[in-house]
């Protein structure tokens, strides 16, 4: 160990030595909720909604969505390609589903077969903030003496 440069550890060390084990495991083998946000709040139960991909109105009906219905917010078509749970911009066609013919306007009612609403989770606050509610989260972070 006298001849080396660096005498920091990892540095040529020989390959008989023992590797030290890993005392987290790997961020693969974590468990992690679907759709849910990574940092606070992960565990936190919240809705499963559909939302319009245009407005953000969010859509009572879940199961079923005709292809003539219309948001009751911005009146736009709701059985799009852009409010379906497999459109994909990245995939082939656009979509992760076997289609046979490329779907021109992702933003017009269709007729696919495969069409799922896109449900996401509601991470919106319990209610409308106040000005008095904002006034006392300051008040109470820079307390006054």
């Amino acid at each position: 160990m006298g001849d080396r440069k660096y005498r920091h550890r990892g540095y040529m060390d020989d390959s008989d030595e023992r590797e030290r084990p890993r005392s987290k495991p790997a961020q693969s083998q974590r468990e992690r909720v679907d759709g849910a946000p990574r940092g606070r709040g992960v565990g936190a139960p919240k809705d499963v909604v559909f939302r319009c991909a245009v407005c953000g109105e969010r859509i009572r009906t879940l199961q079923t969505i005709e292809a003539e219905a219309r948001c009751t917010s911005c009146g736009k078509p709701l059985h799009t390609c852009t409010n379906c749970a497999h459109f994909d911009s990245g995939a082939r066609l656009e979509c992760r589903k076997p289609i046979p013919a490329r779907i021109e306007s992702k933003t017009k009612a269709n007729q696919c077969p495969h069409y799922q609403p896109k449900t996401v989770r509601d991470l919106s606050a319990k209610g409308p903030a106040t000005p008095d509610d904002a006034r006392s989260a300051f008040d109470a972070l820079f307390k006054k003496r």
